[in-house]
């Protein structure tokens, strides 16, 4: 079992700036839960009125909280790494922060704001120095953004990427933090304490499901107790944390399961020290773990017998193939074509231009009048990715590499509830599907609330019900339809607004305008298409691909086909595009990638479906 240490530090009293109410309570409550609830070896606590520290070397440590005092402390205590591999080192800091010269700072208790780079620390500092305490797990919680009107000032805070670390934030870098007087604590530190002590099914023992967990309910606390909008923000670097295991007896099975075809994924690519690292922290959890063991054993001897990678999946076939080996009939009429708008803005959100396209598509008919309409895609080549210049973009979205798509069909709008309604009445394949699981009711509305194997089971009772291979789409495919010819941020150009689509409008990406929050989902095909005659494909509900997660594209597929290196495996993450109506305008960017475990459910989760099959449907 790995060892966990501890930094908390709490500030009220602050002497150039407004004092605090909670936050020196926010950090004793944070301290306690470590040392009562998860047993750290080392909590190093600083507060207003806290007593020295016990060192494991040399004289107690003085804790209160001056410049002078956490900055030699950072230092002195750093210098040499004292944990290891398969070891955490948490951080929690409440109280003020400030933002100079793009740099994110902590205030000290004695910080000066007309003197910030003498009296406060940089988080970039504080982040150099923790990670020479030799752990690969290194967890920031900062709650950064206080003043005594219950507004944690620090906006701006969160902007500077920390790298190789775990970093949440209380709020987005757009926002204040806030305290409840009702709770006596910060809204954050309350979301986060509740969210560590949930059991059972829906616990946050991983990184992903805690920092999805604080994204929901902190703005539910705000809105509860009738404070300004406060979300969550979180820069995990690299990716591959996401999955991480932070609470090991809360983790489940399918969470070790994940974290060794991540080690498994790290031999293959030849990065021997991270999968070390992966296989350290499967036995963290599970002491016993053959495969643990025989992988820290095979990585002994890997400097000798190079890893060859596991053979490619079978793709799923373009075309029907036919059963008599004849050739094919000749190809039916033309299908029809239906007429839509085209809708440009400039980088201000202001419309340039409206020009009327029409695209090819058929109609499946599911029964009880519910139809699903399937637009063409003509096949062609596009830059996969993110140029290095895209503001908000993610290591995880490069190399840009040229990718060749063949034609395919895709869902004019996602799922909506109607038509899953009448596929979950269909047969079962392999997972029980509930009929009616969306948050947001409407038969026009797009249906969420379903996971990846949900999605895959509906899939499966389409294909048998009309004989046609229906499927998610590839995520080059996804990326590819989206799109639709342009090599913006966004379809509609430089930037979005709330007016083109349905995310969280209190942000703006760019120079684009704030607008309207809806706070739900909407009827599929309210806003306008794009070029291809493909509806929401920003916003709204995130969609699943068929891929599995990749920290970035060195070594993807460029032919079109979902990147997959065990397609049995299906604990394996998997993709998810285009943001939702909860999330931020630059997470809806054509490029912008995440993934989630396909077990895992939300009210922001919808899907469409793609298929290759000729025009006779």
């Amino acid at each position: 079992m790995g060892k966990n240490w501890a930094i908390t530090i709490g500030i009220n009293g602050y002497r150039n700036l407004q004092r605090l109410n909670y936050a020196k309570r926010d950090a004793e409550s944070v301290r306690d839960y470590f040392h009562q609830d998860l047993r750290f070896e080392q909590i190093y606590h600083f507060s207003d009125d806290s007593p020295p520290i016990p060192q494991d070397f040399g004289d107690a440590l003085d804790s209160h909280p001056t410049f002078a005092t956490l900055r030699r402390f950072l230092r002195v205590r750093f210098e040499e790494p004292f944990l290891r591999a398969g070891d955490n080192l948490w951080f929690f800091f409440a109280g003020h922060g400030v933002r100079y010269e793009d740099r994110d700072y902590l205030m000290a208790i004695d910080g000066d704001p007309g003197d910030v780079i003498s009296t406060a620390i940089s988080l970039h500092y504080v982040t150099e120095r923790l990670r020479r305490c030799g752990a690969d797990n290194v967890v920031l919680l900062i709650d950064a953004c206080r003043s005594t009107s219950g507004r944690r000032d620090g906006v701006g805070v969160g902007e500077e990427k920390q790298q190789g670390v775990i970093t949440l934030f209380s709020c987005s870098p757009r926002e204040s933090s806030y305290e409840i007087e009702e709770l006596q604590q910060g809204a954050f530190t309350h979301a986060l304490l509740a969210s560590l002590r949930l059991e059972g099914e829906g616990n946050c023992a991983t990184v992903e499901r805690l920092y999805h967990r604080l994204r929901h309910t902190v703005p539910e606390l705000s809105q509860r107790y009738q404070k300004p909008r406060q979300t969550p923000y979180g820069f995990i670097e690299p990716p591959t944390k996401l999955h991480l295991i932070l609470l090991p007896r809360q983790a489940t099975l399918s969470d070790i399961q994940t974290l060794k075809m991540d080690a498994y994924r790290a031999e293959t690519r030849q990065e021997l020290a991270q999968a070390k690292q992966l296989w350290l922290r499967v036995l963290a959890v599970s002491g016993a773990d053959s495969e643990a063991v025989e992988g820290i054993e095979r990585l002994a001897r890997v400097s000798a017998t190079p890893i060859a990678p596991p053979p490619p999946v079978p793709q799923v076939p373009s075309v029907v193939p036919s059963r008599s080996g004849q050739t094919p009939p000749a190809a039916p009429p033309k299908p029809p074509t239906f007429t839509f708008d085209v809708i440009t803005v400039d980088a201000q959100g202001r419309e340039t231009s409206r020009k009327q396209r029409q695209a090819e598509y058929f109609t499946k008919e599911l029964g009880k009048g519910v139809r699903l309409d399937m637009v063409s895609v003509p096949g062609g080549s596009f830059q996969m990715g993110s140029p290095k210049q895209e503001a908000e973009r993610r290591d995880s979205e490069s190399p840009q590499h040229l990718v060749k798509v063949a034609a395919f069909w895709m869902g004019k709008y996602p799922v909506t509830q109607s038509q899953w309604r009448v596929v979950a009445a269909l047969p079962k394949v392999q997972h029980d599907l509930n009929p009616d699981p969306a948050k947001f009711k409407g038969n026009d509305r797009p249906v969420e609330n379903v996971n990846w194997l949900e999605a895959v089971e509906f899939c499966d009772r389409l294909s048998a019900k009309t004989k046609q291979p229906y499927r998610l789409p590839s995520e080059a495919e996804w990326e590819y339809a989206c799109r639709a010819g342009t090599i913006t941020p966004f379809h509609f150009g430089e930037t979005i607004t709330p007016d083109l689509a349905n995310y969280d409008g209190n942000y703006t990406y760019g120079s684009g305008p704030e607008g309207k929050y809806r706070e739900q989902t909407t009827d599929v095909g309210s806003f306008p298409a794009n070029a291809l005659g493909l509806y929401d494909m920003h916003g709204n509900v995130w969609e699943w691909c068929l891929d599995q997660w990749h920290n970035n594209y060195e070594g993807a597929p460029i032919d079109g086909s979902p990147w997959i290196i065990d397609n049995d495996n299906h604990s394996h993450f998997r993709l998810i595009r285009g943001g939702s109506w909860v999330n931020y305008p630059w997470d809806c960017r054509s490029a912008f990638r995440i993934a989630y475990s396909p077990g895992y459910r939300d009210g922001i989760f919808g899907f469409r479906v793609v298929c290759r099959a000729p025009r006779t449907l």
